[in-house]
């Protein structure tokens, strides 16, 4: 398995240290949600190895100036396989359209995921699905070909006008249509 992308090699490098029921939330570009090639090799040792038992999708900015890449929180512990995954997706709040650097996302934003999250010790059995959260089970991630971009099946289809995210999908796409063209290897 050889990859130089660096949030795989992290992704690889946390799974391997983390002790038995060590417990990890990582930040993590889209793109290796749902890269195929190498990227897929490691998810399927990812939800082998460890469960993944939640990815915060979170809005476009958050890490602006430093990059408009969408970004994702991914909490799993090592030790027990996953067999479904819970998502939550974290909207901007009322009035905003994007995060930059004068007005960045605050903590107090995520007072909603906080409440909803229950806890591991009971598989978080006191969660519930709504309006922003939903829940996957490993069967579909694995038919889906380990792709964990799993779009949130309670939300309205809206298309995007935005410059930003167009301009993202089309670098996104561009760079899928380069690694076919240089052999399917991520």
């Amino acid at each position: 398995m050889r990859t130089k992308e660096t949030a795989d090699l992290f992704l690889v490098l946390i799974k391997h240290i983390l002790k038995v029921n060590g417990r990890a939330a990582l930040v993590l570009p889209d793109g290796t949600l749902f890269g195929e090639g190498v990227k897929t090799r490691i998810k399927e040792q990812l939800l082998n190895e460890c469960n993944l038992h939640t990815i915060v999708r979170l809005p476009n900015g958050v890490f602006a100036p430093y990059t408009g890449i969408k970004t994702n929180l991914l909490f799993f512990t090592k030790g027990t396989p996953t067999q479904h995954i819970w998502y939550y997706e974290h909207r901007y709040p009322a009035g905003v359209k994007n995060y930059n650097k004068t007005k960045p996302i605050r903590i107090e934003e995520f007072d909603a995921e906080k409440a909803w999250w229950g806890t591991e010790a009971d598989g978080f059995a006191s969660r519930v699905e709504n309006e922003r959260a939903w829940r996957v089970n490993l069967d579909q991630i694995k038919a889906a070909g380990y792709n964990l971009d799993q779009k949130n099946p309670h939300a309205v289809d809206t298309v995007s006008h935005d410059p930003e995210q167009l301009l993202a999908d089309y670098a996104r796409l561009q760079g899928e249509a380069q690694g076919l063209r240089d052999g399917g290897m991520s």
